[in-house]
């Protein structure tokens, strides 16, 4: 392959000619402290220790790797493997970065802790990481979301943060996040954001990195244990990226590893019924940073689509939009259908329920497997369980 790898980020927070701090004066500074804070504090062997320590005995890692024996053999070619982010505690690889980003709030002095959530995986794991350190915390979520994730919506509520309701426009994600960022500069001297993905203004985007890539740090090791040498293909679905980038990271140096990332295709990529924005997006600035992102003629953000929740997003982390220019990452897509048939399949050959975010990937994974020999494997992240979707699932097959 012929890629080189620039710095990732930049001094300035880009990757390549994406991310960067696009924010008023006032709020750059608040970035840059942040940015300061995370540096100084990260660093020190005491953070480590404490996150190291959280990660094994609350989150509950390493989680395992996993053959997915009898999915291989049904549907032939390529034995599938499993990374188990549905195991940890909360059910998602969100918790990995929410418990970095609590602890850096406390460290800071912060009163609060805010938040978007789409499917609710990340309010879940940062309600529960801000009740773990003491931290009060609120989550905006879209209102049609709130009505399809009910599960995770009680659970926020249980732990003991504030859901506010977010009811204008497509009542999504996009919208939760216009609405957590809008509280947020009320009083952005003491709240926290803990931005849910590899997205917005630096340092956010390294930042969430680093604190998921303790997944692939993780799956190298086990896959090269287990099998004696590196997975043959990774993937992973993408959003904003965070489950993606957590696997990707400590691979991209194996040259002989290929990538793939999953976006929603949703109804298909010739409806406007998708968010597939690395596929069909084009460069624009969204939430405070530069990416490939969904939009009008205007650069305005357009509606977009996913039967999950945690993926209907019109932009995309910055670090993603690099590594397709330098094409170290593949980027494709599965629909809805594809989803819901992966969904089921590995519930049932493998009794594994997956998040519909999750089971993106394993469509993918199920469709690349055919071409590829018996001797050659694929590494899914399967970045959440789908406890959460079973009631829409089950409605929506009228099971």
């Amino acid at each position: 392959m012929s890629f080189e790898f620039a710095p990732m980020p930049d001094e300035r927070g880009y990757f390549g000619e994406y991310g960067g701090q696009i924010v008023p004066p006032e709020l750059k500074q608040i970035m840059d402290e942040i940015n300061e804070a995370y540096e100084q504090v990260s660093q020190t062997e005491a953070f480590q220790q404490e996150l190291r320590l959280l990660n094994a005995d609350y989150t509950g890692r390493p989680s395992p790797i996993y053959h997915a024996k009898r999915l291989s053999d049904q549907i032939g070619g390529a034995q599938i493997f499993l990374k188990r982010e549905d195991l940890n505690h909360t059910g998602a690889h969100k918790i990995n970065h929410c418990l970095g980003e609590a602890l850096l709030a406390k460290h800071m002095g912060k009163t609060k802790v805010l938040a978007e959530t789409g499917a609710g995986q990340h309010g879940v794991a940062l309600a529960t990481a801000c009740a773990l350190v003491g931290i009060k915390c609120e989550i905006h979520m879209g209102q049609i979301d709130i009505e399809k994730e009910h599960p995770n919506v009680t659970k926020m509520k249980i732990l003991g943060c504030k859901l506010v309701p977010v009811t204008r426009g497509t009542k999504t994600l996009k919208d939760a996040v216009d609405s957590a960022f809008e509280e947020y500069l009320k009083d952005p001297v003491n709240f926290f954001y803990a931005i849910g993905s590899v997205v917005g203004p630096h340092p956010f985007p390294r930042m969430v990195r680093d604190f998921q890539s303790v997944i692939g740090k993780e799956a190298r090791a086990q896959f090269l244990e287990k099998k004696g040498k590196l997975p043959d293909m990774i993937t992973a679905c993408v959003g904003g990226g965070s489950n993606a980038l957590g696997l990707f990271t400590a691979f991209l140096e194996d040259r002989d590893v290929k990538i793939v990332g999953v976006e929603p295709a949703g109804k298909g990529l010739d409806t406007a019924d998708h968010a597939a924005t690395l596929t069909l997006g084009s460069k624009g600035a969204l939430h405070g940073f530069e990416c490939y992102n969904l939009q009008d003629d205007e650069g305005n953000p357009l509606p977009v689509y996913s039967i999950a929740s945690g993926l209907d997003y019109p932009g995309v982390g910055p670090q993603h939009c690099y590594l397709k220019d330098i094409k170290r990452v593949d980027y494709q897509s599965a629909t809805d259908e594809e989803c819901l048939d992966a969904f089921m399949t590995l519930s049932r050959v493998e009794g594994i329920i997956p998040a519909l975010e999750s089971a993106h990937a394993v469509a993918y994974a199920m469709r690349a497997a055919k071409a590829m020999p018996s001797d050659q494997s694929i590494l899914i992240n399967l970045s959440g369980r789908g406890d959460k979707d079973v009631d829409f699932v089950a409605n929506k097959l009228g099971l």
